[in-house]
């Protein structure tokens, strides 16, 4: 057990009605006693007048007291319900302090639940999400984590190659003892099974971390196609400069939005076009860097008048394409890219051509933007919703996995036993790694519990 007591604020920062103070530790209780004359009944709010150590008055509130183990950090807590003035906070914090307990450091209470078993990593990080989450869609994962979700799915696996490596020492240890003649390729055939199951969560799309990091959305295209507009429109104020001057942008802006319940960057990059002076090449390679990296890349283009030749007889496929030469610096298409691209035409206000499948918006008059807005929604929710066992939330999460994936594939070609059982072991050990839980005991128990040795 710790044997600090801690307390910090925790209704956040600012003046407010009410101001919530947690303690914690193992002298919670004689703290709570001196603060407010005797502690109160167990899980029940009760109205006390709290004191400093000269019996000054500092303040009136509610306090409830929540002794150990069944309290967020396993630990005795209490809970004081302060008015919210900062005068009313710092003097019950220096009688805290004067009374023993230290200020808590960044995260120790959630720290202080893991260690005490109260919750395993996964649900540790799930906590921190749940209070960053900006949208329900974030909410709803970070609670789905927190109900122990992700750390069922990964204890379940590491229950199973607890087994596996229990009956591989078995193997290893009494080679010459009556053991079912099965038992290897009973072995082998989980090991296949739960490789294929891990490798199909790692091949997930990045959804979990996807929406719990927000999307990021690169606007690109040549110079006064109205980008910028297009950004401020979807934006719903001014984010980046508009004029009618070509390359007005020069730099990568970014901006917030929400679409379809997902957090999402909005990036307005240069105008792709030959540069016309070192600010602005670097503005353009700026604006190819910012798309490779992209979840979406919204190509913009403005509507052309048709050329002469088909004035008056409308635009016929291909049309559009011939009509309109590529840009000098086009945004490139690596080899075997997945990335998502769309199409918009802005700037229909001013007739002209629309190319094939792009949507025609009016950055100036709105036109469009609806049907804008609910198609980058829909390309948000592909890009992050799940079905099935929950996905992945954390990159340490995935590089765990890849190595425990890993190592399953090397236990299944491994030429010794020792070698397939320590392949066993390194993998389990990437397993705990993610929620925190992993130990020689685990593997001695199921092997005992398993296997009759020494009868």
């Amino acid at each position: 057990m710790n044997a600090d007591t801690i307390f910090a604020v925790a209704s956040g920062a600012g003046q407010a009605a009410i101001a919530v103070m947690r303690l914690s530790g193992p002298d919670s209780s004689g703290v709570l006693a001196a603060l407010c004359g005797r502690v109160p009944p167990a899980r029940r709010a009760s109205f006390r007048r709290l004191r400093g150590r000269d019996g000054a008055e500092l303040d009136q509130g509610m306090v409830l007291w929540l002794p150990g183990p069944g309290s967020y950090t396993g630990e005795d807590s209490a809970e004081l319900y302060l008015h919210g003035g900062r005068a009313v906070v710092t003097s019950v914090a220096d009688a805290l302090v004067a009374l023993g307990a230290r200020p808590a450091e960044p995260g120790e209470f959630t720290r202080r639940a893991f260690l005490n078993g109260r919750m395993d990593l996964t649900e540790a990080e799930a906590v921190h999400d749940l209070v960053a989450a900006e949208t329900a869609a974030q909410r709803r994962q970070a609670l789905r984590q927190l109900d122990g979700a992700l750390g069922s799915l990964y204890g379940g696996w590491a229950d199973r190659l607890r087994l596996l490596l229990a009956q591989q020492e078995a193997l290893i240890d009494f080679p010459d003892e009556d053991l079912p003649p099965e038992v290897e390729a009973q072995v082998l055939g989980e090991l296949a099974s739960l490789q294929r199951e891990v490798g199909a969560h790692l091949d997930d799309g990045r959804r979990g971390e996807r929406l719990r990091e927000g999307l990021v959305f690169a606007i690109t295209g040549p110079p006064n196609v109205g980008k910028s507009s297009l950004v401020n429109a979807l934006a719903e104020r001014d984010v980046a400069i508009v004029s009618a001057i070509p390359g007005t942008t020069r730099d990568a802006l970014e901006t917030r939005v929400v679409l379809g319940g997902v957090p999402v960057t909005l990036v307005d990059t240069a105008g792709l076009r030959e540069a016309s002076d070192e600010i602005e090449a670097e503005g353009v390679r700026r604006a190819h860097a910012r798309a490779a990296a992209a979840d979406l890349v919204i190509e913009v283009n403005g509507v052309i008048e048709p050329p002469p030749s088909l004035a008056g007889g409308g635009w016929g496929e291909g049309a559009w394409e011939a009509a309109q030469p590529p840009p000098p610096n086009p945004l490139p298409q690596g080899e075997g890219e997945t990335r998502v691209r769309l199409l918009v035409a802005n700037k229909i206000d001013l007739g002209g051509g629309v190319p094939p499948g792009a949507i025609a918006v009016s950055a100036l008059t709105g036109e469009g933007l609806d049907i804008l807005r609910a198609r980058l929604a829909d390309v948000a929710r592909s890009l992050t919703e799940s079905t099935g066992p929950p996905p992945l939330t954390q990159a340490r999460h995935r590089a765990a996995l890849q190595e425990a994936a890993a190592r399953l594939a090397g236990a299944q070609v491994a030429d010794l036993p020792e070698l397939r059982a320590e392949d066993l072991r390194l993998a389990l050990r990437a397993l705990g790694r993610i929620t925190g839980s992993v130990g020689v005991e685990d593997i001695l128990d199921t092997l005992f519990a398993r296997f009759c040795i020494g009868k």
